[in-house]
């Protein structure tokens, strides 16, 4: 009877704490995501006005204890009939594609290289590429500043070694954002290669080998396919947060530049203009919800690979 009850109390508290497990993080993102994107919502829907707060309210109670609710959707429809703010997302899908790209053709050689490197190393390797996340995103963003400037360091040191007449123009441009984006995202990129990668099964690459497999053919028959989770894990990382991106295209890209974060910041801080700014969110996250569907789709893939 006693070890009934026992195995009762540890069925329960199983239970108990299975549920702990999915409820907080749960009630964290209610909290956190859900409860603060309504808010922008509700806001999206409203007409702006001077006073505090700058935009009408949704829900009024007349008189006659009757509740008017007024929806407005001229946020979004301006969002689509204005060119600026169609070419601010088309260049930010734009850019944050092309950085996705370059982070891609950097990271995934670096991600092969540690998860194919001797145990010894490995944990310095991976230590050295979470080394920047231990300094100010701010800081390592300006410091780009002091390197591509006309009398930055790089300019200096060709200028002093004859390889050109007078300094480049790098900041200010499309180039020197490109950078930045490449480079602040770039162990979000390599992160989950890596993991993805160090899991490859070498018996398969031996295997390959041994039937006559070439160098290339290997890698696009074999290696590559496996690792397709954590390329598209980590082209979700990159691309997301990359869309919305307003300090890089602020310090290093030019005035041509321009991209939703930019004009967001723009409408709720300098126009003061509310309703617009949280249509322009709300329109950035639903051009994100396709991405994350791939990106659960991932994860789904790789669970049923780990199985």
């Amino acid at each position: 009877m006693r070890n009934f009850i026992r195995q009762r109390e540890r069925a329960i508290s199983l239970k108990l704490g299975k549920k702990l497990v999915i409820y907080i993080p749960l009630f964290w993102l209610l909290l956190f995501f859900l409860v603060p994107f309504l808010i922008v919502t509700k806001i999206s829907l409203s007409q702006i006005t001077y006073g505090r707060p700058p935009y009408l309210p949704m829900f009024e109670w007349s008189k006659d204890n009757l509740l008017t609710i007024k929806l407005y959707f001229g946020n979004f429809f301006l969002l689509f009939s204005d060119s600026l703010y169609i070419n601010a997302y088309l260049n930010s899908l734009k850019i944050a594609a092309l950085s996705t790209f370059f982070t891609l053709l950097i990271g995934y050689p670096m991600a092969y290289f540690i998860a194919r490197a001797d145990e010894k190393i490995r944990n310095i390797l991976l230590l050295l590429v979470i080394l920047p996340f231990w300094s100010s995103f701010l800081l390592r963003v300006y410091a780009w500043i002091g390197l591509l400037k006309n009398n930055g360091i790089i300019n200096n040191i060709l200028l002093n070694m004859g390889i050109i007449d007078s300094p480049i123009k790098m900041l200010n441009t499309d180039f020197a954002l490109y950078i930045g984006i490449v480079y602040s995202y770039l162990p979000f990129m390599i992160l989950p290669l890596y993991a993805n990668l160090v899991r490859l099964d070498e018996k398969l690459l031996e295997a390959a080998r041994d039937l006559g497999a070439k160098p290339l053919a290997l890698f696009f028959t074999i290696i590559l396919p496996l690792s397709m989770p954590g390329i598209i894990a980590g082209s979700m990382l990159v691309f997301i947060p990359a869309i919305g991106e307003y300090i890089i295209p602020s310090l290093l890209g030019g005035s041509d530049s321009l991209m939703i974060g930019r004009i967001l910041w723009d409408e709720f801080s300098a126009n003061r203009d509310w309703p617009v700014a949280s249509a322009l969110a709300v329109a950035m996250l639903t051009i994100i919800i396709l991405p994350l569907i791939l990106f659960k789709n991932a994860q789904k893939k790789e669970v049923a690979i780990d199985e």
